[in-house]
């Protein structure tokens, strides 16, 4: 889509035939391999497009009351949920509305178990285990790193498990390949298959990316399927969120101010990096920026290169060097590519910045605005 002039900014625009393309590759590779692949609102929940979803796949995975709510609530079905831990203030809610409840530790399983079959007796739980192995080397995006608070290692489960635990859950990836996935399995397989045969299902987590362009599909499939043949028994579940909404949408911005400092020039956007594309800050990385050229900082002075720098207070709210093919000015449109996983879940409201609209490119080429934001969002935030 060509939002240069088209829209009024700031807005995060999801386009429908790429969330399609996403979805319907997904539910190809579920039917293929004979899984079930389900939506994790950690990285994606923008209700509004459910329906869409719905067409493709089953079920969502979720973190806390609030997730698995919406599970039951918007998208019609209930969530597969894993907490690190339940309290007594939430733990009917969360057996209210949900199909399979994770526990992360021993202790949390025999806290909670009685409390959410009492409430939900068909409810099927689960115990979250850590293969002490991940390839993901970013140390905030790591589950299994040294001291990790996530899972139960191999050597603290007992060799019967209690009843009520039904399946595992283990979470060990971030935008990896089907490579690496094949590489944890191995792990995974060597430290806990000798409790599957007590088990009904396994959950391998989120991470696996399988809607980038270069992602294995087929090794992906084999390696499903040839698990799933070496364990019959088990019922194979995977949770991406990423995946789903990877390179759906855009936020478009626009140029409010040019400073310079030092020789660097500066571009003020109406959009922030800490409020609206906080992992570009947290991972971090560099976005793609539609017409621009992503270079080192040593070449932030050359011409038409600029800082990108958001409209907030924090002094690290910006990002650079883009070189662009033309000197920017106030006006200008700044449309940042792949802005819609893990953005839209986690844009906050800090200094009261303006918050962008959330916009569907429909596949007639309709804009349909899903929700603008106003003073009353950040003022009900402070209640």
């Amino acid at each position: 889509m060509n939002v240069s002039e088209e829209v009024s900014t700031p807005i995060y625009i999801i386009e429908e035939d790429l969330l399609r393309r996403n979805l319907s590759l997904i539910s190809g590779v579920a039917e293929r391999a004979g899984v079930e692949i389900i939506l994790a609102f950690k990285a994606f929940a923008l209700w509004k497009t459910f329906p869409v979803f719905r067409e493709y796949i089953d079920a969502t995975t979720a973190s806390s009351p609030y997730e698995a709510r919406l599970a039951l609530e918007e998208f019609g079905t209930p969530a597969h949920t894993y907490s690190p831990a339940y309290t007594d203030d939430n733990i009917e809610e969360i057996a209210r509305c949900s199909s399979h409840i994770t526990f992360n530790s021993m202790a949390q399983f025999r806290a909670y178990h009685g409390k959410a079959k009492a409430v939900n007796a068909s409810v099927s739980c689960g115990i979250r285990v850590n293969p002490e192995y991940s390839e993901v080397e970013t140390l905030l995006y790591n589950p299994c790193a040294p001291g990790t608070r996530f899972g139960v290692s191999a050597d603290k489960l007992p060799e019967v498990l209690p009843e009520g635990i039904d399946g595992f859950h283990c979470h060990c990836h971030c935008e990896s390949g089907a490579d690496v996935f094949k590489r944890t399995l191995a792990h995974i397989e060597q430290k806990f298959s000798k409790w599957f045969p007590q088990l009904k299902w396994i959950n391998f987590g989120g991470g696996h990316l399988m809607t980038r362009a270069d992602y294995d599909i087929d090794l992906l499939v084999d390696i499903l399927l040839d698990f799933r043949r070496r364990h019959p028994n088990l019922r194979v579940i995977l949770e991406p969120g990423s995946a789903f909404a990877w390179q759906t949408g855009t936020l478009v911005s626009q140029v409010v101010d040019i400073v310079e400092d030092k020789g660097i020039k500066t571009a003020i956007l109406n959009v922030s990096f800490t409020c609206h594309m906080p992992d570009c800050l947290e991972m971090p990385y560099q976005p793609v920026v539609r017409g621009a050229e992503s270079l080192p900082m040593e070449k932030a002075t050359e011409e038409n290169t600029y800082r990108l720098g958001g409209n907030s207070c924090l002094s690290g709210d910006f990002l650079g060097a883009w070189r662009f093919a033309r000197p920017l000015k106030v006006g200008d449109r700044v449309v940042f590519e792949d802005m819609i996983h893990y953005t839209t879940v986690k844009t906050t409201m800090f200094n009261g910045v303006e918050h962008p609209s959330i916009g569907m490119l429909k596949s007639d080429g309709e804009l349909v605005v899903l929700r603008k934001f106003g003073y009353e969002d950040y003022k009900n935030r402070m209640n």
